[in-house]
């Protein structure tokens, strides 16, 4: 299994969609709850910040006199702890101590930063104000208030002060870090919990695949556990059902296959029986044909050449049906020379007598041998030769090769060839490519007959057009027997023209 197949699996996807969902909720309620831990701990230091500043501002402000002078602003600012600005009309004075000598200095920027304009308008407006501000990466309260008079009226100064906030900077930052932990560690138990999951999930998806894989392999008997009442167990409720249909389906198809093949071998095997007599009777006639009227005469030509394709149809329908029964067996002749086989096969129909005639071309190198069954190799080569001489051509050319794996026959024709959509079906049994010729001498069976016997030698028929015409018959065979060659047993071959 590939890496990128399986980070597209299930399991993957699980694990993947639980995590989401944790981290998802997870930052959720902690963003939450970080916020509102943060708000309290400003709060309280803001609070105290203010607390503390209003007191000593009423503890500086008793001996203040009014107006102010700048002597009595600066003696003022002195009474107070920090970082202190009191302004008084066009009088000023700014103290910024070393409060934040944590960091090393104070920070260098203008004081309209340290205590924004803003803040300095709502002050004037009367009451006290804050402002938190960020100054070189750090937090700071500014606060500012109106003094008052002791009838409430504004005495027209203002103080303000800055104070670091670094103690709640601090604790807020250790709840984020506290806060980012716990949204890594959650993710430990959703993962955890997503391949549980996918565990419960996957195990009856896994039976189902290999029960498919069982089934697609003819084992139709398959069948599996089913668990728990979800929906799952449904689908493998579901799937046993299928297979058992489909079981009880293949097996009666079996048998009437069966039945079918039966049917026509015994149908087959007592036509026999007559057709001798019958091919005896048309022995005579044909013998006697000579003798007798016109219409007689070819009545009986007409009875004799259908018996012997009548009689010709049996022994191919015997002969198919010991293929479809599994009961064809090679009878090997040892190393035959394909050569000296195919010389034989032709002389016994008597097609070597065209050969002088132009109707029939061979290319018979001796030498080429192979382990075969010298029987049904003359079947393959009548069948296909027959086939060219009936349908094609002429000149029919007869054709052997030999390859280090494979020996080589091919039969040709020069005619127009074979229609695409015929093709893929001349080897179907009792298929014909023309349909007026359903009455032909052929049966339909003599190809597929041809194809069987390849197979029975391990080796294959492959059906196609030449390049210059006509259609083109290419059997290839192994040289040894048995046949455990893979894929395609034409190495070292070259095919004929």
């Amino acid at each position: 299994m590939t890496i990128r197949p399986w980070l597209l699996g299930l399991r993957p996807r699980l694990v993947l969609a639980f995590v989401v969902v944790a981290l998802a909720s997870g930052t959720a309620a902690t963003a939450v709850s970080y916020r509102e831990a943060r708000n309290d701990v400003l709060a309280v230091a803001q609070d105290a910040a203010l607390e503390q500043f209003r007191d000593d501002v009423v503890a500086a402000s008793a001996s203040l006199p009014y107006p102010p002078d700048k002597a009595d602003l600066v003696d003022f600012a002195r009474r107070l702890p920090g970082n202190i600005l009191a302004e008084y009309g066009n009088l000023h004075t700014l103290r910024l101590g070393n409060y934040t000598a944590r960091t090393g200095r104070w920070p260098d920027v203008p004081v309209d930063e340290v205590f924004p304009p803003r803040l300095r308008q709502r002050v004037r407006s009367g009451g006290m104000f804050f402002q938190r501000e960020i100054l070189a990466g750090r937090a700071y309260l500014a606060i500012g208030t109106m003094l008052l008079g002791s009838h409430g009226a504004s005495t027209g100064v203002e103080v303000y002060t800055i104070t670091g906030l670094f103690d709640a900077q601090q604790s807020i930052e250790r709840l984020a870090r506290s806060t980012t932990r716990t949204i890594v560690l959650s993710l430990v138990p959703a993962v955890v919990l997503a391949l549980l999951a996918a565990r419960g999930v996957l195990r009856p998806v896994r039976l189902l695949r290999e029960g498919t894989r069982r089934l697609a392999a003819g084992r139709l008997d398959t069948r599996l556990p089913v668990r728990g009442s979800d929906e799952l167990a449904d689908l493998v409720s579901t799937f046993n059902n299928t297979a058992g249909d489909l079981e009880h389906s293949v097996n009666r198809l079996r048998q009437m296959e069966a039945d079918a093949h039966r049917f026509v071998a015994d149908v087959s095997h007592e036509l026999r029986t007559p057709l001798a007599a019958m091919t005896a009777v048309t022995d005579t006639l044909d013998e006697e044909a000579a003798r007798l009227p016109g219409d007689a005469a070819a009545a009986a030509r007409l009875v004799s050449s259908q018996t012997q394709r009548l009689a010709q149809l049996v022994e191919n329908l015997i002969e198919i049906s010991r293929f479809d029964a599994g009961g064809a067996r090679l009878v090997l002749d040892g190393e035959v020379d394909l050569a000296a086989a195919v010389t034989a096969a032709l002389a016994a129909r008597g097609w070597l007598d065209l050969v002088g005639t132009g109707e029939l071309a061979t290319d018979l190198p001796s030498g080429v041998t192979a382990e075969l069954d010298r029987r049904r190799l003359e079947v393959v080569v009548a069948n296909l030769v027959g086939n060219a001489l009936r349908h094609g051509a002429a000149p029919v050319r007869v054709a052997v090769r030999g390859g280090q794996e494979a020996v080589e026959l091919t039969v040709s024709d020069s005619g127009t060839g074979l229609a695409p959509e015929v093709l893929p079906h001349v080897f179907d049994r009792f298929y014909k490519a023309d349909t007026a010729r359903t009455a032909s001498k052929g049966s339909g069976l003599g190809l597929a007959i041809a194809l069987e016997n390849a197979r029975l030698h391990g080796g294959a028929i492959e059906a196609a057009n030449r390049p210059e015409g006509g259609a083109v018959f290419r059997v290839v065979l192994p040289r040894q027997q048995p046949a455990a060659v893979p894929g395609r047993l034409d190495a070292g071959l070259e095919v004929a023209e």
